[in-house]
């Protein structure tokens, strides 16, 4: 929030309006267009196969070549493993491995990838680079799990679990599609991040049992790392929801965008994008939020407050993710006590920023008026207006501490008895008029009560 002085509107309740729905914006259902953050990266397509040969590689190629263009980065192409060397690599902000296939890199070779990907390297992997290098660990800790088997080309629904993600932001709740669904060895959900998974009732021959990760991303050995079970077939790389499921892979292994590529195991929703998960939540003090068709939320008018009315939290791991339009105010809040009146939370918990052209104290990623966020890494983590961020607010004891993107930037402990944050409740805020703030995908993970202090701050 910004001072804006104290709203004696009347308060107008629980005042959602349901009823206000409109289909996603343009910027989550088209290519993004290319920006500074993409300019003078570079992209390295490996495409050796010493097994199976995918003869949709050319297609497959051709693409990011074409993806490279619109999106302002450079793509190289080869099959030569004399390519990984130390020298050559640095060259390269992102590998692509496009449906490799079996040991396609000697042992000289890998150090120099090792060494690569440790330095803040990208890696990409697209379908049979699940299918490559079976006795290479490090390898196959970067691509996050090994093929098993596979059924016959079918249709199979996809669930996006992760709507923030630039891979994953611009697609449907369900997307459905055709390809050749892998199977795999392992599990990748506990050590990766998993942006997409497979409905196995969808389509026969999965063997996962029920939980069928299919596109994930992580940070490996101090790099990126992107993997996507589609392009099987010729006809994915021609298909512009895959197109921009891979740009936006791309665009995070290169650094273009920030994610959060932490595992997530353990959450559940307090709105999951539907009109009835918002059942639990109450609008406080004026304005409201609009729900549209792709499950987001974004404010209008107030100042007032969405806060979650059914109960309330003593320690637990908060996540959501939020998109400014431009110049824009909003928060997240903590820590207060139930109450229809919006500035009850303000003089009684604790506001999340999220303004990134205010003060240092009152900055995106700040505890609003009480501290500022690293804004070091604050700046690096960020991503720009028109952009998924995803947070992290973490609450134990009177400990209070802030991801951004995956990426710590504030470590705050309350000793204000009035603010007391062992027991309250959460929000998110409608600034005013002026401003347009979207949020997705609240989901809250209840941890075990600390002291506060076992809290206080001494690192992750």
């Amino acid at each position: 929030m910004r001072s804006t002085g104290r709203i004696t509107t009347a308060v107008v309740g629980a005042a959602l309006l349901l009823g206000c729905v409109s289909g996603p914006a343009s910027s989550q259902t088209s290519s993004p267009a290319s920006s500074p953050a993409e300019a003078g990266k570079r992209v390295l397509v490996f495409s050796k196969t010493a097994g199976f040969r995918h003869d949709s590689i050319p297609e497959g190629v051709a693409a990011v070549r074409q993806l490279g263009e619109t999106g302002g980065f450079t793509v190289d192409a080869t099959e030569d493993a004399g390519a990984f060397t130390p020298s050559n690599l640095r060259r390269y902000d992102a590998v692509v491995f496009l449906s490799t296939t079996g040991d396609v890199l000697n042992a000289a070779q890998q150090t120099a990838f090792e060494g690569y990907i440790r330095r803040g390297g990208g890696y990409v992997g697209i379908h049979a680079a699940a299918d490559t290098e079976y006795d290479w660990a490090f390898y196959g800790g970067l691509a996050g799990a090994y093929f098993q088997s596979h059924p016959a080309i079918q249709p199979a629904t996809v669930h996006v679990e992760d709507h923030a993600h630039p891979a994953t932001a611009g697609l449907p709740r369900t997307w459905n599609r055709t390809d050749e669904w892998y199977n795999y060895r392992s599990n990748p959900r506990d050590r990766a991040h998993v942006l997409a998974s497979l409905d196995e009732s969808s389509y026969t021959g999965g063997t996962m049992h029920g939980d069928h990760p299919i596109a994930w991303c992580q940070t490996y050995e101090g790099g990126r790392a992107f993997y996507t079970g589609g392009g099987h077939t010729k006809e994915s790389f021609a298909e512009p929801a895959f197109r921009e499921h891979l740009l936006g892979g791309i665009r995070y292994a290169i650094g273009a965008v920030q994610a959060d590529c932490r595992p997530e195991n353990g959450y559940r929703a307090l709105f999951d994008g539907t009109s009835a998960s918002l059942s639990g939540w109450k609008q406080a003090g004026p304005g409201s939020f609009t729900l549209s068709d792709d499950g987001t939320l974004t404010t209008t008018g107030g100042m007032g407050l969405l806060w979650y009315a059914a109960s309330g939290f003593s320690s637990y791991s908060l996540k959501l993710d939020w998109k400014m339009a431009g110049d824009d105010n909003s928060g997240v809040f903590v820590g207060f006590p139930p109450s229809d009146d919006p500035w009850s939370a303000v003089d009684h918990g604790y506001e999340i920023q999220i303004d990134a052209t205010d003060v240092p104290e009152k900055t995106t990623g700040s505890v609003y008026g009480f501290r500022s966020a690293d804004l070091k890494q604050r700046d690096r983590a960020l991503n720009p207006p028109g952009e998924w961020n995803t947070y992290e607010i973490r609450v134990e004891g009177e400990r209070l501490r802030v991801w951004l993107n995956g990426v710590k930037i504030n470590d705050f402990t309350n000793t204000d008895p009035a603010r007391s944050l062992t027991d309250g409740h959460i929000g998110i805020q409608n600034h005013g008029a002026d401003d347009q703030v979207s949020f997705r995908d609240v989901r809250i993970k209840e941890l075990p009560a600390k002291s506060s202090a076992s809290t206080a701050p001494q690192g992750d």
